[in-house]
């Protein structure tokens, strides 16, 4: 398995106000794969996800990357294990404004004290169609080109998981099917897995596998469901 959650709550606050987020989730993401989450807002979908990658601690059961339990890390361990193990893009691109492109992508690798391969760096920019636009600073970027840009950074250090929390969030539908398109891609010619938060369910459709939360539970989990069966089971949500 690439990730597992076990037994997984996360709670915010105290005593009678205290809001639970995860209600005891279990799951298994497998390699290879493309695992969608979705479900009505405040489900804790996106809770799940950050707990999965290290970026917010489950307050009690196990999160494992691999065969490697994550849930008592140090700050620091966790910090490494993100850095070298794990990819990430989300709504917002991240991107830091004074860098190229070709900067942006490589910058995981830099900081890892690393030189991005020039054979994989040459694949991801082309998987990505970002060739041309190599010299250019985000600002002289569309917001379909940034993120794209964001997700060749997720991809240059070949993560052991992609976490993509509503990666199309802030795209037109064309720079959206463009980056769905791209992530399919990465799982099929690539191997990568990749484990997406989103809303939509034409991006959701664009997924091996679909899983549903409500409430801070796990109420439902579809192999290739395609888009009526999930906007039906969203019906049943009431998302």
């Amino acid at each position: 398995m690439a990730a597992r959650a076990v037994d997984a709550a996360k709670l915010y606050g105290h005593g009678d106000s205290a809001v639970r987020a995860l209600d005891g989730v279990s799951v298994d993401f497998t390699r290879g794969a493309f695992t969608a989450i979705m479900g009505p807002s405040g489900s804790g979908k996106s809770t799940l996800l950050h707990c999965l990658a290290g970026l917010d601690t489950v307050t009690s059961g196990e999160i494992h990357i691999g065969d490697t339990p994550i849930s008592g890390m140090s700050d620091n361990d966790l910090t490494l294990l993100r850095r070298d193990r794990l990819g990430f893009v989300f709504q917002t691109y991240n991107l830091v404004p004074t860098l190229t492109a070709a900067e942006n992508i490589e910058l995981p690798a830099r900081l890892a004290g690393r030189r991005a391969d020039p054979e994989w760096f040459a694949t991801v920019v082309a998987a990505v169609g970002l060739a041309d636009r190599l010299r250019h600073t985000p600002a002289e970027l569309s917001g379909g080109q940034q993120q794209r840009v964001a997700a060749a950074r997720a991809l240059i250090t070949r993560p052991e998981i992609l976490f993509a929390d509503e990666p199309t969030g802030a795209l037109d539908s064309r720079s959206g099917a463009e980056l769905l398109t791209f992530l399919r891609r990465a799982v099929d010619e690539f191997g990568q897995t990749i484990v997406m938060v989103t809303h939509d369910p034409l991006a959701a459709a664009r997924a091996d596998r679909v899983v549903f939360l409500a409430d801070g539970r796990i109420v439902d989990d579809m192999i290739d469901p395609g888009t009526d069966g999930i906007l039906d089971a969203m019906k049943k949500l009431g998302g």
